[in-house]
Protein backbone atom coordinates (compact mmCIF):
# COMPACT_ATOMS: atom_id res chain seq x y z
CA UNK A 1 0.00 0.00 0.00
CA UNK A 2 2.97 2.60 0.69
CA UNK A 3 6.46 2.86 -0.50
CA UNK A 4 7.80 2.90 2.84
CA UNK A 5 6.39 1.97 6.05
CA UNK A 6 7.76 5.31 6.68
CA UNK A 7 4.88 6.48 4.54
CA UNK A 8 2.40 4.95 6.51
CA UNK A 9 0.27 6.73 8.92
CA UNK A 10 0.16 6.53 12.38
CA UNK A 11 -3.18 4.86 13.67
CA UNK A 12 -4.39 7.06 16.85
CA UNK A 13 -7.30 4.77 18.97
CA UNK A 14 -9.07 6.68 21.21
CA UNK A 15 -9.75 4.70 24.60
CA UNK A 16 -11.70 5.56 27.78
CA UNK A 17 -9.81 4.58 30.55
CA UNK A 18 -12.50 2.67 32.64
CA UNK A 19 -13.65 0.99 29.37
CA UNK A 20 -12.59 -2.39 28.75
CA UNK A 21 -11.82 -2.35 25.25
CA UNK A 22 -9.88 -5.38 24.14
CA UNK A 23 -12.09 -6.78 22.15
CA UNK A 24 -12.49 -3.71 19.37
CA UNK A 25 -9.18 -2.79 20.06
CA UNK A 26 -7.75 -6.69 18.20
CA UNK A 27 -10.69 -6.70 15.91
CA UNK A 28 -9.20 -3.32 14.90
CA UNK A 29 -5.61 -3.92 14.69
CA UNK A 30 -6.12 -8.27 12.84
CA UNK A 31 -5.31 -7.70 9.66
CA UNK A 32 -2.80 -4.43 10.21
CA UNK A 33 0.62 -4.95 9.56
CA UNK A 34 2.18 -3.03 12.69
CA UNK A 35 6.14 -2.41 13.65
CA UNK A 36 5.55 -1.63 17.16
CA UNK A 37 2.19 -0.44 19.27
CA UNK A 38 2.65 2.94 21.43
CA UNK A 39 0.34 3.43 24.78
CA UNK A 40 -0.11 6.66 26.79
CA UNK A 41 1.66 5.45 29.62
CA UNK A 42 5.52 6.06 31.17
CA UNK A 43 7.70 3.48 32.94
CA UNK A 44 6.23 4.13 36.13
CA UNK A 45 2.67 3.67 35.59
CA UNK A 46 3.44 0.96 33.24
CA UNK A 47 5.60 -1.07 35.73
CA UNK A 48 2.66 -0.67 38.14
CA UNK A 49 -0.26 -1.07 34.75
CA UNK A 50 1.43 -3.79 32.93
CA UNK A 51 2.70 -6.09 35.75
CA UNK A 52 1.32 -9.74 36.89
CA UNK A 53 0.18 -8.88 39.85
CA UNK A 54 -3.70 -9.26 40.89
CA UNK A 55 -5.54 -6.38 38.99
CA UNK A 56 -6.26 -3.22 40.75
CA UNK A 57 -2.87 -3.17 42.97
CA UNK A 58 -0.53 0.08 42.12
CA UNK A 59 -3.20 1.50 39.85
CA UNK A 60 -3.23 5.28 41.38
CA UNK A 61 -1.02 7.78 42.21
CA UNK A 62 0.59 6.95 45.35
CA UNK A 63 0.81 8.50 48.80
CA UNK A 64 3.13 11.58 47.92
CA UNK A 65 0.76 13.12 45.33
CA UNK A 66 -1.94 15.37 45.74
CA UNK A 67 -5.18 14.57 47.57
CA UNK A 68 -7.41 14.91 44.22
CA UNK A 69 -4.95 12.61 42.18
CA UNK A 70 -5.19 10.02 45.07
CA UNK A 71 -9.19 10.40 45.14
CA UNK A 72 -9.25 9.92 40.96
CA UNK A 73 -6.94 6.82 41.55
CA UNK A 74 -9.64 5.23 43.50
CA UNK A 75 -12.63 6.58 41.24
CA UNK A 76 -11.04 4.97 37.84
CA UNK A 77 -10.76 1.73 40.05
CA UNK A 78 -14.16 1.60 41.36
CA UNK A 79 -15.59 2.77 37.63
CA UNK A 80 -13.12 0.51 36.25
CA UNK A 81 -14.93 -2.35 37.25
CA UNK A 82 -18.66 -1.35 37.48
CA UNK A 83 -18.46 0.07 33.60
CA UNK A 84 -15.25 -1.43 32.38
CA UNK A 85 -16.06 -5.53 32.64
CA UNK A 86 -12.01 -5.25 34.23
CA UNK A 87 -9.80 -2.96 35.64
CA UNK A 88 -9.05 0.63 35.15
CA UNK A 89 -6.34 0.63 32.34
CA UNK A 90 -7.69 -2.62 30.88
CA UNK A 91 -6.95 -1.06 27.28
CA UNK A 92 -3.66 -0.08 28.08
CA UNK A 93 -3.13 -3.93 28.76
CA UNK A 94 -4.65 -5.09 25.83
CA UNK A 95 -2.48 -3.44 23.71
CA UNK A 96 0.12 -4.61 25.43
CA UNK A 97 -0.36 -8.23 25.71
CA UNK A 98 -1.26 -7.49 21.85
CA UNK A 99 2.18 -5.94 21.49
CA UNK A 100 4.02 -9.20 22.84
CA UNK A 101 1.54 -11.71 21.19
CA UNK A 102 3.10 -10.45 17.92
CA UNK A 103 6.49 -9.86 19.11
CA UNK A 104 6.59 -6.24 18.46
CA UNK A 105 8.32 -3.76 20.42
CA UNK A 106 5.30 -1.67 22.98
CA UNK A 107 6.61 1.97 23.02
CA UNK A 108 5.87 3.93 26.37
CA UNK A 109 5.12 7.59 24.98
CA UNK A 110 3.86 9.71 27.83
CA UNK A 111 5.66 11.78 29.93
CA UNK A 112 7.23 10.65 33.58
CA UNK A 113 4.13 10.90 35.63
CA UNK A 114 5.83 12.76 38.39
CA UNK A 115 6.83 15.20 35.95
CA UNK A 116 3.36 15.92 34.46
CA UNK A 117 2.08 15.93 38.28
CA UNK A 118 4.84 18.76 39.14
CA UNK A 119 3.97 20.75 36.05
CA UNK A 120 0.00 20.41 36.77
CA UNK A 121 0.43 21.79 40.75
CA UNK A 122 2.58 24.54 39.05
CA UNK A 123 -0.16 25.91 36.72
CA UNK A 124 -3.45 25.22 38.70
CA UNK A 125 -4.90 28.36 39.82
CA UNK A 126 -6.71 28.19 43.44
CA UNK A 127 -10.18 28.01 41.78
CA UNK A 128 -9.11 25.00 39.94
CA UNK A 129 -7.62 23.19 43.02
CA UNK A 130 -10.94 23.66 44.72
CA UNK A 131 -12.94 22.50 41.59
CA UNK A 132 -10.63 19.44 40.51
CA UNK A 133 -10.78 18.31 44.79
CA UNK A 134 -15.06 18.72 44.90
CA UNK A 135 -14.95 17.03 41.55
CA UNK A 136 -13.03 13.95 42.78
CA UNK A 137 -15.18 13.62 46.15
CA UNK A 138 -18.49 13.63 44.19
CA UNK A 139 -16.98 11.30 42.15
CA UNK A 140 -16.29 8.79 44.14
CA UNK A 141 -20.28 8.61 45.25
CA UNK A 142 -21.93 9.10 41.92
CA UNK A 143 -23.69 6.15 40.44
CA UNK A 144 -21.94 4.67 37.82
CA UNK A 145 -25.29 4.58 35.63
CA UNK A 146 -24.81 8.56 35.43
CA UNK A 147 -21.08 8.00 34.30
CA UNK A 148 -22.37 5.60 31.61
CA UNK A 149 -24.87 8.53 30.52
CA UNK A 150 -22.05 10.84 30.62
CA UNK A 151 -19.89 8.67 28.32
CA UNK A 152 -22.93 7.95 25.97
CA UNK A 153 -22.70 11.48 25.67
CA UNK A 154 -19.13 12.51 25.85
CA UNK A 155 -18.81 9.64 22.14
CA UNK A 156 -21.88 11.70 20.64
CA UNK A 157 -19.68 14.88 20.85
CA UNK A 158 -16.33 15.43 21.84
CA UNK A 159 -15.24 18.31 20.93
CA UNK A 160 -18.06 19.69 23.28
CA UNK A 161 -16.28 17.82 26.38
CA UNK A 162 -12.97 18.95 25.65
CA UNK A 163 -14.09 22.90 25.47
CA UNK A 164 -16.41 22.84 28.52
CA UNK A 165 -12.55 21.33 30.04
CA UNK A 166 -10.48 24.24 28.41
CA UNK A 167 -13.22 26.52 29.67
CA UNK A 168 -13.81 25.27 33.26
CA UNK A 169 -9.54 24.17 33.96
CA UNK A 170 -7.38 25.61 31.49
CA UNK A 171 -4.54 24.75 33.57
CA UNK A 172 -5.37 21.30 33.42
CA UNK A 173 -6.00 21.09 29.71
CA UNK A 174 -2.43 23.44 28.86
CA UNK A 175 -0.74 20.34 31.19
CA UNK A 176 -2.70 17.34 30.88
CA UNK A 177 -3.84 17.44 26.86
CA UNK A 178 -1.81 20.12 24.83
CA UNK A 179 1.63 19.63 26.50
CA UNK A 180 1.33 15.90 26.27
CA UNK A 181 0.03 15.59 23.29
CA UNK A 182 3.16 18.08 21.89
CA UNK A 183 5.97 15.15 23.81
CA UNK A 184 4.08 11.90 22.71
CA UNK A 185 3.90 13.11 19.28
CA UNK A 186 7.60 14.08 19.38
CA UNK A 187 8.40 10.67 20.68
CA UNK A 188 6.27 8.90 17.99
CA UNK A 189 8.40 11.22 15.21
CA UNK A 190 11.34 9.46 17.31
CA UNK A 191 10.01 6.28 16.79
CA UNK A 192 9.93 6.36 13.28
CA UNK A 193 12.94 7.80 12.62
CA UNK A 194 14.05 4.21 14.06
CA UNK A 195 12.51 2.98 11.76
CA UNK A 196 9.23 1.81 13.92
CA UNK A 197 6.68 4.00 10.86
CA UNK A 198 3.31 1.19 11.21
CA UNK A 199 2.42 2.33 14.49
CA UNK A 200 -0.88 2.06 16.26
CA UNK A 201 -0.73 4.80 19.35
CA UNK A 202 -3.85 3.61 22.32
CA UNK A 203 -4.14 6.67 24.28
CA UNK A 204 -7.21 8.22 26.12
CA UNK A 205 -9.48 9.78 23.28
CA UNK A 206 -9.07 13.60 24.63
CA UNK A 207 -5.95 13.30 22.80
CA UNK A 208 -6.51 11.98 19.89
CA UNK A 209 -7.59 14.92 17.64
CA UNK A 210 -5.12 16.68 19.67
CA UNK A 211 -2.40 13.97 19.20
CA UNK A 212 -3.27 14.29 15.43
CA UNK A 213 -3.08 17.98 14.68
CA UNK A 214 0.59 17.74 16.70
CA UNK A 215 1.55 14.61 14.11
CA UNK A 216 0.82 16.90 11.16
CA UNK A 217 2.62 19.76 12.18
CA UNK A 218 5.61 17.05 12.10
CA UNK A 219 4.69 15.99 8.97
CA UNK A 220 3.57 12.74 9.81
CA UNK A 221 0.18 11.49 9.16
CA UNK A 222 -2.14 10.02 10.57
CA UNK A 223 -5.72 7.68 10.94
CA UNK A 224 -8.03 8.47 14.12
CA UNK A 225 -10.90 5.91 15.81
CA UNK A 226 -12.39 7.85 18.34
CA UNK A 227 -13.91 6.10 21.05
CA UNK A 228 -17.18 6.13 19.80
CA UNK A 229 -16.20 4.35 16.91
CA UNK A 230 -13.91 1.92 18.84
CA UNK A 231 -16.38 0.86 21.23
CA UNK A 232 -18.52 -0.09 18.39
CA UNK A 233 -16.54 -1.97 16.69
CA UNK A 234 -17.33 -6.49 16.95
CA UNK A 235 -14.99 -8.78 16.69
CA UNK A 236 -15.13 -11.06 13.07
Amino acid sequence: MYASTLEAPVLLLGAAHVVDLDGPIRATLKDRPLDAIAVELDEERARAMLSEEAPGKGRGPGGDAPLFLRLWGVIQRRLGGELGAGVAGAEMRSAARLAKERGIPLLLIDDPIRDTVRRLIAALSPKERVLLLVGSIVGLVIPSRVVQKELDRYADSPDDYVGELRSAYPGVARVLLDERNEHMAARLVEARRKGYGRVAAVVGDAHVAGLAAALRRLGVPSETVAFGQLRAVTAS
